[in-house]
């Protein structure tokens, strides 16, 4: 069961010195006019409802007359920053039409639908209180995931791009066993890889919410990603299967999709190629990564427990003994991500001397 797997609460922890220093290298951190904790200033929230008539867990908020115009303007200006240069030019074309408020989860993020007036194009920012273990897994997603995040940072608060796609627990109710056997199997097949992908970079809790599908139209089918949304689970958890999604319960129907429609040589050769790709990856954006790393290894993003737990796990799965060497959660990520990178690189130079 999941309450087995799981932390009841996890903590929000600091942007320190060093990861702070590291966000204006990146150009992920630049002053903004609204600050998480302006927006907890609403006078007044009603329930969010969705086509079924079935809670989303999410309240639409409202604030004072003498307050929201400020506070609208603020968050136009956020998004001409987020997705643009800044240029205030654009703001009078944009409407915000909905402030939401999630209290389910960790973040508590608030959800602003952003609409442009001319066209009624609309999209969502989110912004959410800082926390580092957070932003490290929104920078290891745009490294080392086929996906590139766009996020902002200041002080405390964490400005963060919609990411569009089927909500994973959707898609399994609702659209999943209505498609052909092919389509079934290429969705295995992307479940195996993306079951290797968090579990390598130590991205945990991918309950099938905290993932969208995306369905991708190529000129005879359709193809299936499926990609991360939520990243509070980096590196903080002591128990290895909280970063493999397999074994969460709400992943069942796509755990028996890959039993059913895969063969063992095929999930293996699946494995083997996403190990390579994020090999291939860190060796690409090594000078990024190393300072990231550098980070996290004298960062502290968990407890002593779980880090203890964790990299004891991880020695009993890989006997590899440098993770009973490691002395933080950085650490231990370090030594998983270095694995599969000498792993890669040894197999490569076999081939080479045509071992």
């Amino acid at each position: 069961m999941d309450e087995e797997l799981m932390s009841r609460k996890k903590p929000t922890y600091p942007i320190n010195t060093a990861l702070d220093q590291y966000l204006k290298e990146c150009n992920r951190t630049i002053k903004i006019p609204v600050f998480y904790d302006d927006l907890l200033r609403f006078s007044g929230s009603v329930v969010v409802y969705d086509s079924n008539d079935e809670d989303t867990l999410w309240v639409r908020v409202y604030y004072d007359e003498h307050e929201r115009p400020e506070i609208e303007s603020s968050l136009k200006k956020v998004y001409t920053i987020l997705h643009s240069d800044g240029n205030e030019d654009a703001i009078e074309f944009l409407n915000i039409d909905a402030i939401d408020y999630c209290t389910f989860g960790n973040s508590k993020p608030f959800r602003v639908k952003v609409r442009n007036i001319l066209n009624d194009n609309y999209t969502y920012i989110y912004v959410k209180k800082a926390d580092a273990s957070r932003i490290y897994g929104l920078e290891l997603e745009h490294m080392f995931s086929p996906n590139r995040i766009n996020f902002l940072v200041y002080k405390n608060t964490l400005i963060e791009e919609h990411i569009a796609g089927v909500p994973g627990d959707v898609f399994i109710r609702d659209f999943l066993p209505d498609l052909s056997d092919r389509a079934k199997s290429q969705i295995a097949k992307e479940f195996v890889k993306f079951n290797e992908r968090c579990q390598m970079r130590l991205l945990g809790d991918m309950r099938s919410y905290n993932y969208v599908i995306i369905p991708i139209h190529d000129f005879d089918h359709v193809e299936y990603k499926i990609r991360a949304i939520d990243f509070d689970q980096q590196c903080y958890e002591g128990k290895l299967k909280v970063y493999q999604p397999q074994f969460f319960k709400e992943n069942y129907k796509m755990v028996d999709l890959v039993m059913n429609r895969l063969q063992n040589n095929s999930i293996e050769q699946y494995k083997k190629e996403e190990r390579s790709i994020l090999a291939k990856r860190m060796l690409n954006a090594r000078s990024r990564y190393e300072t990231l790393i550098g980070c996290m290894c004298n960062d502290t993003i968990s407890t002593k427990e779980n880090q203890l737990a964790l990299r004891e796990h991880l020695y009993s799965f890989t006997l590899d003994l440098k993770f009973r060497r490691s002395n933080s959660m950085g650490e231990v990520l370090k030594t998983a991500l270095d694995f599969v990178r000498r792993n890669y690189e040894n197999v490569n130079m076999k081939r080479l001397l045509g071992g």
